[in-house]
């Protein structure tokens, strides 16, 4: 295996619940549940009955001066629920389109606090349990603010709240840069107790999340910022216009934080060195987080947006160099327009290493705009290749042991043992997988969702467009 000690480690730990210090546990604390985003959740259900429903509400947000303003109901793209279990209790950190990120009782779908941010919140949190203190805060981003603009002086789109009170702790300024947006969708990786994040600000941030450390500028506390890395090449204001915005979140392997741009950059920094130091081109937008696999490999996938061909999903390795040589192979897509998309691959994918069934292959899963679920034997390809997303470079296909017709999705499908619980415009479902990879549907509920749900104890939650959060399970 090619994981770093501290790679290695954490990977580790983040298949047990990590104890924050004091009374809380830390279940599901970042998008895609720990520095690979490879984690999911420990036991499925094997069917989707209704337990509890909770009305997230709505709200409205501001698209552009031109634009104007649009209400929205309910959660969307990321939109994972985070989980604590506190004592013997289970808690889920909610953000919701009512502009507020919720605390909320998990065995019923009680509200015990509320926070208000200046716009819709899209985005998953992470948690971060204070090394110095018995605190644990959540680092979480939303919209740039209602009514405001990119021009705006103060532009608060991250903050960090503590998990016990529900009160702000300190707020980020986002600065101004070349991309079109200074909202906040990516989920924070703690590293040595430092925050990595990008921002859709284009830019890769290193800092201090401690309230202690935070300084005053603008007028409020603020944290205290250690490093900023541009994630465009200049040239890309030129492919790209303005739409160079970091979406995703950032994953660990080895030494090296790995991170995918809307400017079509597959970027990798450095731990040791403090710097970014491999950089390999797809020319996409790419949304979803790059994930790490069991063989020390990156998945990544990209949007039908800035290249001649399809949209997909990619298997990298990092270990070589950022050219053709690193793709191992490459799974292209259907077109298909669905809102402001032309195709490809929207959310993240997902791998069944760390729960995966003795006898069962290593597997990876996909949601597509053009409305398929694929599994991926993602260790495995064919013995032709097919046109990579520049229409010119021939790579690998992966070995597709099955897909199934689901409806338009930019949800990350999550595995959890034998089970796939997948989301997408049309509803939820539950799916199981044979040892040759089959997929069996074992139930479905009707509602349209862009979120990634989260499973624990059987159960399984996840917030839907309708304005609801559901709580799903046995």
């Amino acid at each position: 295996m090619r994981y770093g000690f501290v790679s290695l480690i954490l990977c580790l730990i983040f298949m047990e619940p990590i104890q924050a210090g004091g009374k809380d546990s830390l279940i599901n604390s970042t998008f895609l549940g720990g520095p690979g985003r490879n984690v999911y959740g420990n036991r499925a259900p094997d069917r989707l009955e209704l337990q509890w429903s909770f009305y997230l509400g709505e709200g409205e947000t501001t698209l552009s001066r031109k634009a104007g303003n649009r209400t929205w109901k309910g959660c969307g793209w990321t939109g994972q629920p985070l989980l604590v279990k506190t004592e013997d209790t289970l808690y889920i950190i909610q953000g919701a389109y009512d502009h507020h990120l919720k605390k909320i009782r998990a065995s019923d779908g009680e509200l015990i606090w509320q926070y208000a941010f200046d716009d819709v919140i899209k985005g998953t949190g992470t948690l971060y349990a204070s090394p110095d203190k018995d605190q644990l805060i959540i680092l979480q981003g939303s919209r740039l603010g209602l009514n405001k603009y990119l021009d705006h002086p103060i532009i608060t789109s991250y903050q960090a709240i503590d998990y016990h009170s529900g009160k702000a702790l300190w707020k980020m300024n986002v600065p101004f840069f070349a991309s079109y947006s200074r909202d906040v969708d990516g989920s924070a990786l703690i590293v040595d107790s430092l925050a990595h994040l990008g921002l859709e600000n284009g830019q890769f941030i290193v800092f201090d999340p401690r309230p202690e450390k935070a300084e005053m500028r603008d007028g409020f506390l603020q944290p205290r910022i250690l490093e900023s890395h541009r994630l465009y090449a200049r040239e890309d204001t030129r492919s790209h216009g303005l739409n160079l915005v970091t979406e995703s979140s950032p994953c660990l392997l080895g030494d090296h934080i790995y991170i995918t741009s809307g400017s079509g950059h597959v970027y990798g920094y450095h731990l040791k060195t403090r710097q970014i130091d491999w950089d390999f081109i797809t020319g996409s937008d790419m949304d979803g987080s790059p994930v790490v696999t069991s063989d020390s490999c990156l998945l990544v996938t990209l949007e039908k947006q800035h290249i001649p061909g399809k949209g997909g999903v990619m298997k990298l390795n990092p270990q070589k160099a950022p050219d053709s040589s690193c793709v191992e192979w490459f799974l292209p897509v259907g077109n298909a327009a669905v809102a402001e998309w032309k195709g490809g691959i929207i959310g993240s994918a997902s791998v069944n290493d760390h729960t995966r069934p003795e006898g069962y292959p290593h597997i990876a899963a996909v949601n597509t705009l053009d409305s398929l679920l694929y599994i991926i034997d993602y260790k495995n390809t064919q013995t032709y290749k097919v046109l990579g997303p520049d229409s010119s470079t021939w790579y690998f296909k992966p070995v597709v042991l099955d897909s199934v017709l689901i409806g338009p999705s930019i949800s990350t499908p999550i595995i959890v043992g034998n089970r796939i619980i997948t989301a997408g415009y049309w509803g939820i479902y539950l799916f199981e997988y044979s040892p040759e990879g089959r997929l069996k549907r074992l139930d479905a509920q009707p509602f349209g969702c862009e979120a990634t749900p989260v499973v624990h104890e059987n159960k399984v939650y996840i917030g839907s467009r309708n304005g609801y959060l559901y709580c799903f399970g046995n």
